[in-house]
């Protein structure tokens, strides 16, 4: 019997607690720039990069269907007057991109301290949401509050 490492799918992926249709053709995750995955609330939950030596400048973040894309770039910069001697802060370029999960949306992002947080949010229209009803009656459907799975 084969075992699967899941732990890749919850590296890569933002908002899809139950999803394991991921396994055929997955490719591991590069290592540079390290990041967290947290869920900060029901709906809510946030990534963060770990980008030190960039600045706000240098970084670019892109929403599109259901990827996250965050880029960054290190302008060129003058050379100083001094020999580096070693080089162990990496200013390379990189690109992380995160798949979303349906209704997820980016609420806003924020730099600071070498850590740049991007805030997501699920939103579930109220089509999507479970309705209550009423058995023996032909009286109209009620919303029913429930917590996203």
């Amino acid at each position: 019997m084969r075992t699967f490492d899941l732990a890749p799918l919850y590296r890569s992926t933002v908002g899809f607690d139950r999803l394991f249709s991921m396994l055929d053709g997955f490719e591991s995750a590069p290592g540079y720039p390290p990041y967290n995955i947290e869920r900060t609330g029901e709906n809510d939950y946030r990534v963060t990069v770990a980008v030190a030596g960039f600045g706000e400048k240098d970084l670019s973040i892109e929403a599109k269907e259901n990827t996250l894309t965050i880029k960054g770039s290190k302008q060129a910069k003058e050379e100083s007057e001094g020999e580096v001697l070693y080089q162990g802060i990496a200013a390379r370029a990189f690109e992380r991109v995160f798949q979303l999960a349906d209704h997820v949306q980016v609420k806003g992002a924020s730099l600071e301290n070498g850590l740049l947080h991007v805030d997501l949010v699920r939103e579930i229209p109220e089509a999507k949401k479970p309705r209550r009803i009423a058995i023996g009656s032909n009286s109209q459907p009620q919303v029913v509050e429930a917590k996203a799975a």
